[in-house]
């Protein structure tokens, strides 16, 4: 995530991964057998990395699927960090009291 821009969502990361080793995105939609609209939506920010894909793509990169979906969920959680604001500052927190 970006402190000072937007939050960064995983489809740029993918794609700049893509630019970094020289495959395109239909490619990589070949090798890891998905559709091809599916890894564009992805690249575009226009879709989530899913379990499924997060598994297909550590294994074609050789990283864990965990490494994908936290990208994606750290992207999420800023997203949604920023448009709640300030709003979720004013949930009370549930305190637990022992009774005797």
């Amino acid at each position: 995530m970006s402190k000072f821009g937007d939050p960064i969502h995983p489809g740029k990361i993918l794609a700049d991964e893509l630019t970094f080793i020289g495959i395109t995105a239909a490619s990589l939609a070949e090798k890891i057998e998905v559709p091809k609209n599916r890894m564009y939506q992805i690249i575009n920010g226009e879709r989530s990395i899913t379990a499924v894909t997060a598994l297909r793509l550590g294994q074609f990169f050789g990283t864990t699927p965990d490494f994908w979906l936290n990208l994606q969920k750290s992207y999420e959680l800023e997203v949604a960090r920023r448009k709640s604001g300030d709003r979720i500052k004013d949930i009370v927190p549930y305190q637990h009291s022992a009774q005797a």
